[in-house]
């Protein structure tokens, strides 16, 4: 099931594991597995990545950081299977993915014997790059009646959904909301305007799914493969000028 109505989807290149999810969902559907327990083997995934780049199994590694991609892609699909939507599910896999991309890259760092102070840099470039690309998905979804289960606007707790206790949804907010907030005041603030817009094109929307986090660990995967590890910093810190033509192209074009 698509988050968007057929005549907004778009050529997502971040979501390159949204095929093999989808099977891995259908696979599940009738089991006693729960969407929060694939995002767990998501996270299992990105640990066992980290121990590969750690003794040097660079192909490995990479598997598994695509594999990551993919049964990310897979909990959200198997939610929808199974008509279980979750704010609790949903914080879960955000915190999550702070959580693993900052261990991702402080693992180049330490295999690298890189600079401390460009790891924190592409730290925060790729946290904003996807923080951009989250902002303009869901917006494009509220505005074509898609999947709603993402808000534009984090800055309370949302109400429980059936099958939820409001005190666990709560306290995942207050985690999510502590290491998302300031990227997403950030974004907003950049391009305000942006949630009154149309509907973006589809090419405009595949060209900003290259900032999603699906991309940057295809980025990471592909550095491991073809030993350009020390390359990923300044790649990732560049890699924000897109970010910048984007909203450039959003605010005056679009």
């Amino acid at each position: 099931m698509s988050k968007l109505p057929k005549k907004h989807q778009f050529i997502d290149l971040s979501d390159y594991g949204r095929l093999p999810a989808r099977q891995i969902a259908k696979a599940l559907k009738h089991t006693s597995v729960t969407p929060i327990n694939v995002t767990s083997s998501f996270i299992l995934s990105g640990i066992l990545a980290v121990i590969c780049m750690l003794n040097n199994f660079a192909i490995a590694a990479a598997f598994f950081l695509i594999l990551k991609s993919t049964l990310d892609a897979a909990d959200g699909e198997l939610s929808r299977l199974k008509k279980m939507p979750s704010y609790v599910g949903r914080y879960y896999d955000s915190i999550a993915d702070f959580i693993l991309n900052f261990v991702f890259l402080l693992t180049f760092w330490y295999i690298t014997d890189g600079s401390l102070l460009l790891m924190f840099l592409a730290f925060f470039s790729i946290q904003l790059q996807g923080t951009l690309y989250n902002y303009y998905y869901v917006i494009l979804r509220n505005n074509v009646n898609g999947d709603m289960t993402s808000r534009i606007f984090e800055d309370e707790a949302p109400k429980a959904m059936e099958g939820e206790e409001q005190d666990k949804v709560d306290a995942y907010f207050k985690v999510f909301n502590l290491l998302y907030s300031f990227f997403d005041k950030t974004i907003h603030r950049l391009d305000k305007k942006a949630i009154s817009s149309k509907p973006f094109p589809n090419w405009f929307m595949t060209i900003t799914s290259t900032l999603g986090l699906g991309f940057q660990l295809l980025v990471m995967a592909l550095a491991l493969v073809f030993e350009l590890e020390i390359y990923l910093f300044p790649f990732f810190i560049t890699y924000s000028l897109l970010l910048v033509l984007l909203i450039v192209i959003r605010r005056v074009f679009l």
